[in-house]
């Protein structure tokens, strides 16, 4: 069904960011910090993909996510939702749903066998299509898929996500710069906001993440 209802952006905000605390998506340790991919430690980790257990939940969010989508980009601004392998791959399936477009997902890299194809389902040429994953960092992550799907003489201008960072400086510049706008649902800020609200852990502990949050490099930097 296509959502009707359009709440405000900062109030879609706040219910996300207290539905991923809910669900215990969000974890804060400031004493044993977690380690990201990129090898630099953390007192911040966040698991989207825990939502696909929660359907009333989940349901709310893909409602938020499509109306975003159509507010920001427009009601008709699409043909065609790809989610990126592995996460995005549900969300971007409830997504199409919602907006009533035939879905694919993009593979990280050809398969290997077979047609050694990167994009499965049924992408055509000047088809303008959505990438849906479950979260960015800087963005980078995103240029990838967006190429694959350019391959297929498909446009990609829009990425959605439930959760954006929003602390690393350069991540809207580096989509914007491949032609891609960045939309999402919440960020770190808004999920510290609602667990203060919430005293949902410790003060020292927030008060550590708001110091990783206002400056990230410098937090790693300083615990190797």
């Amino acid at each position: 069904m296509i959502p009707s209802g359009f709440p405000a952006k900062d109030e879609i905000a706040r219910l996300t960011a207290g539905m991923l605390l809910e669900i215990g998506a969000v974890h804060f340790n400031a004493t044993e910090p977690f380690k990201l991919a990129s090898g630099l430690p953390s007192p911040t980790y966040i698991d989207c993909r825990k939502l696909v257990s929660y359907p009333r939940i989940r349901s709310i969010c893909m409602d938020f996510l499509a109306v975003t989508v159509m507010r920001e980009a427009g009601f008709e601004a699409f043909d065609n939702v790809a989610g990126g392998e592995t996460a995005g791959i549900p969300f971007g399936a409830w997504v199409a749903e919602r907006l009533a477009l035939p879905m694919t997902y993009v593979r990280k890299k050809p398969k290997g066998y077979g047609r050694n194809a990167r994009i499965e389902g049924v992408m055509t040429e000047g088809q303008r299509v959505l990438l849906v994953e479950d979260l960015t960092t800087d963005g980078g992550s995103k240029l990838s898929f967006v190429d694959a799907i350019r391959d297929t003489g498909a446009t990609c201008g829009h990425t959605a996500v439930i959760f954006y960072y929003g602390i690393f400086p350069g991540t809207i510049e580096t989509l914007g710069g491949h032609g891609v706008q960045l939309h999402h649902l919440c960020t770190w800020w808004d999920v510290l906001a609602e667990a203060r609200r919430r005293a949902a852990f410790d003060d020292d502990t927030l008060d550590e993440v708001e110091s990783f949050l206002r400056a990230p490099r410098a937090w790693q930097d300083a615990r190797g």
